[in-house]
């Protein structure tokens, strides 16, 4: 069934044939995540509603503990929404499988950590290489090639062969973004991705993802710094797991 899915989507427009009918990319409706401890329950998500279109740079602000990070899980399926829906393309993500949800995260969210993640004894290629591996893709026979193809897009081709520990906090959140876009997915999902750059690599960063914007690619990006969010194009503030505000930063730029 999740194979038929995941054909659906590369077979359709990015923006045609989702589930939800009216053309988003993403959608949350009347999502809710509780968390239970022994101090009782704890409600990260209350009843978020949330609507992404294709080639949309979105950005999700507010304070430690107001529900940024479980909004990206949401989305990425890394975790299941108490009630409520998750639709992301032409997949009802929080009905899917556990055996089903890496599958479709290969072909559909390419995930950018605050702390890279890269694999520390891979070199920059082969860490590019790993998700077109597992994924199966684009045939062996084409995956170095496409490896060097992004990582000449990020701005990173002459360290191809480098080790993570011989390359800078920025050049290795670049490898990261290209490691992300490996299966060509459309969407990425960012989790503080300049949070450990100096302002420079964090500007590199943000100029990158304005240039995947302009291709079509659908960014969300949390982040904790106002003046970064305000470089998408809509601005989501979350407070104690509620959308208080929301604003477009570029109106003109928006597609939904």
């Amino acid at each position: 069934m999740l194979n038929l899915i995941l054909k659906q989507n590369r077979s359709k427009a990015p923006d045609e044939g989702f589930l939800n009918r009216n053309g988003h990319l993403v959608e949350l409706r009347q999502v809710v995540k509780t968390f239970r401890s022994a101090a009782g329950v704890f409600t990260a998500l209350a009843g978020i509603d949330l609507q992404i279109g294709t080639g949309e740079f979105v950005s999700i602000v507010g304070k430690s503990g107001s529900g940024k990070s479980t909004l990206i899980n949401m989305i990425t399926g890394i975790d299941r929404p108490t009630s409520g829906e998750v639709l992301v393309a032409n997949t009802v993500v929080h009905k899917l499988k556990e055996g089903q949800i890496a599958v479709w995260r290969g072909h559909t969210i390419g995930v950018i950590f605050q702390f890279f993640q890269l694999l520390p004894t891979l070199t920059a290629i082969e860490n590019v290489l790993l998700p077109m591996d597992y994924d199966n893709q684009y045939p062996p026979t084409q995956r170095p090639e496409r490896a060097m193809e992004l990582l000449d897009q990020v701005g990173m081709v002459d360290f191809a062969h480098q080790l993570p520990s011989a390359l800078s906090g920025g050049q290795q959140q670049c490898v990261a973004i290209a490691r992300a876009m490996a299966n060509d997915p459309p969407i990425l999902a960012a989790d503080e991705p300049t949070g450990n750059l100096d302002s420079r690599s964090a500007e590199m960063i943000l100029q990158l993802f304005e240039r995947l914007v302009a291709d079509s690619k659908s960014i969300l990006m949390v982040t904790h710094d106002n003046d970064l969010a305000k470089r998408a194009q809509r601005t989501i503030v979350l407070a104690d797991g509620r959308i208080v505000d929301e604003r477009l930063n570029h109106p003109q730029e928006v597609s939904v």
